[in-house]
């Protein structure tokens, strides 16, 4: 960054204190600002009369931070939609003294930067648990400020990174769309006048039923719901399972969480999860392999009808008390087309998850383009 004089937030910035005088049958939208320079947005609407407590009224364009998170970037400026709105005194807000010669825009793009939340962490004091910004502290601290003609070119240099890397996310989840869309209709093919035939007959439960050693070491498995797969729980050792029944599980199971099968929380365990295990209210069956496949039937299983299906099978209340019953779910009739139809829909869903393989580390990179350009940009502005 060039050497560009050095200005306190304090001439740039003045505490706004305009006092919410509300009307008890409107509606106001409350204010939260998400941490790590995510933006300020509504928390929801309340109602004027359900309001004890003083208020303040922020408006567009004004900085606005958290007292307490400002250190974890809780800062930002009020987007157009929230002027208006209310906040308790926890969320300072800011006017800029002399926009023509410093721009509001300039100051939105720097509170982003990991520099500027290194200012903020200097202007806190507290505390584990109490760390909050000291505004006095803050209006002190010094910012690197070029002449606006400059500010202007770095806003809209930063602007057009930004549009940029909203386009490849908004390329990718189109691309990605597309492959699901393709996906459900060659599944749709597949099973089209498809028999059915029951789970106990095409996948039957199994139960690998593990001996506990008191000195012995369990890892679990999790079950996340929404089709997003398995993921590592951390060991249990012997005297900690205590009655609790564990069993086995293999890569290549069909998983069903007994108590979440009905929201996704179905899986096929991957070769990373070998030498795992799952506790009675995970269900696990083996695909008969001249039948079927586990990929073929968990995409069933996902689909509108197939989670019908689990719903119907998992009779009870919301939450924990939906459970999937063994004797229900092997009762299941699932559409079988041929060996050879479902293992080509199987491939095709090898292709598309390599494909979001591949997104998924483009969109790594592209997330990280944007604050690496900030920390070059604003180095040493504090």
């Amino acid at each position: 960054m060039k050497a560009w004089p050095k200005v306190p937030l304090g001439e740039l910035l003045r505490r706004s204190d305009e006092t919410a005088v509300l009307d008890p049958e409107s509606e106001y939208h409350e204010v939260t600002i998400k941490l790590w320079g995510k933006g300020v947005v509504s928390r929801g609407k309340v109602c004027g009369n359900d309001v004890v407590s003083v208020r303040r009224v922020v408006r567009a364009n004004q900085l606005i931070l958290s007292k307490i998170d400002a250190r974890n970037g809780a800062i930002g400026l009020v987007p157009p939609e929230l002027d208006g709105a209310i906040v308790s005194n926890d969320f300072p807000s800011f006017d800029f003294r002399a926009p023509d010669e410093c721009s509001v825009a300039f100051i939105g793009w720097l509170v982003r930067s990991s520099p500027f939340v290194e200012l903020c962490k200097a202007a806190s004091e507290g505390t584990t648990n109490r760390v909050r910004i000291k505004e006095e502290r803050f209006l002190d601290q010094q910012i690197a400020l070029p002449p606006l003609a400059e500010q202007q070119a770095i806003v809209a240099r930063l602007d057009a990174l930004a549009e940029k890397t909203r386009q490849v996310e908004a390329h990718l989840d189109a691309v990605e769309r597309d492959a699901e869309h393709l996906l459900a209709l060659r599944f749709r093919d597949a099973v089209a006048d498809a028999p059915l035939r029951p789970m106990a007959e095409v996948a039957p439960l199994v139960r690998r039923e593990q001996s506990i050693d008191l000195e012995g070491s369990y890892p679990e498995l999790g079950i996340r719901s929404f089709g997003k797969g398995t993921f590592h729980k951390p060991p249990l050792s012997g005297s900690e399972v205590g009655t609790k029944r564990l069993y086995r599980i293999e890569p290549g199971d069909l998983l069903f969480s007994n108590v979440f099968a009905w929201e996704g929380a179905i899986a096929i365990a991957k070769p990373e999860d070998a030498g795992r295990f799952g506790s009675h209210r995970f269900i696990t069956c083996h695909a008969n392999t001249e039948l079927t496949t586990a990929e073929f039937l968990r995409y069933y299983f996902l689909t509108d009808e197939g989670l019908l299906k689990i719903g119907d099978a998992s009779p009870g209340g919301a939450g924990r008390n939906r459970t999937l019953g063994l004797d229900k779910l092997m009762a299941i009739e699932v559409p079988m087309p041929s060996l050879a139809v479902q293992q080509t829909f199987d491939r095709l869903q090898a292709e598309i998850a390599a494909l979001k393989a591949k997104h998924t580390a483009i969109r790594e990179a592209n997330a990280a383009l944007l604050p690496a350009t900030l920390e070059r940009v604003f180095a040493g502005s504090q």
